[in-house]
């Protein structure tokens, strides 16, 4: 849900995606829009076990790749003259969490078990 959600903000409202987006970045708007689709074809990718494996693996370079936007944006908004606790709390656990993203990707995948078992069998 979260990477559908995601998707579709990208798509439908770019303009905050773009105000992160580092300057080495080509055509931003275009990879605004790629990444929006990307998101919501991984996100239903993770739903058809053909392809859920795949989904997982693409979810998660994913992730990896949007680090730097997300570096980004903290450090614009953290290396402010007038920074905010609410900035504070949204940004260190965003950037902290980023390999909990990346391996909760790889689980709903199917490539992970880790540290749980699963008893259903993969279809």
């Amino acid at each position: 849900m979260f990477y559908a959600a995601a998707g579709i903000l990208h798509i439908a409202l770019p303009t905050p995606f773009l105000s992160i987006t580092p300057a080495w970045v080509p055509d931003a708007p275009n990879v605004i829009l790629l990444t929006g689709v990307c998101e919501i074809a991984g996100a239903i990718g993770l739903l058809v076990p053909a392809v859920r494996r795949c989904a997982g693996i693409m979810l998660a370079l994913y992730a990896i790749c949007v680090f730097p936007a997300n570096i980004k944006h903290a450090l614009d908004d953290l290396g402010g003259m007038v920074v905010s606790t609410w900035q504070w709390l949204y940004h260190v656990p965003r950037l902290a969490l980023q390999p909990f993203i990346v391996w909760l990707v790889l689980f709903a995948g199917r490539l992970l078990s880790w540290p749980f078992r699963r008893s259903d069998p993969e279809p």
